[in-house]
């Protein structure tokens, strides 16, 4: 068995779930043809949910993650924080 307190993350799972997400709904609009890292952007300023496909289920992959959250991790991974 396990010897002392294990430590997880909540947070950590939270943010592999993100990047997990981003990362397919970047493939199907990638396969449909469209600039990815546009739509996304599109998809973050308006929270209008046609800026993603629904090809492979992107569309509803992406409302599930809170979008003041992933902005967040966004910022913060690009100042590396």
């Amino acid at each position: 068995m396990f010897e002392g307190t294990r430590k997880f993350s909540i947070a950590e799972d939270n943010n592999t779930e993100m990047k997990r997400v981003l990362q397919s709904v970047y493939e199907a609009l990638k396969e449909k043809g469209y600039n990815p890292i546009n739509q996304i952007v599109g998809y973050l300023l308006s929270e209008d949910p046609t800026y993603i496909t629904s090809h492979q289920n992107a569309r509803a992959l992406i409302q599930k993650i809170d979008r003041d959250e992933l902005m967040q991790e966004l910022i913060s991974s690009y100042l590396d924080l």
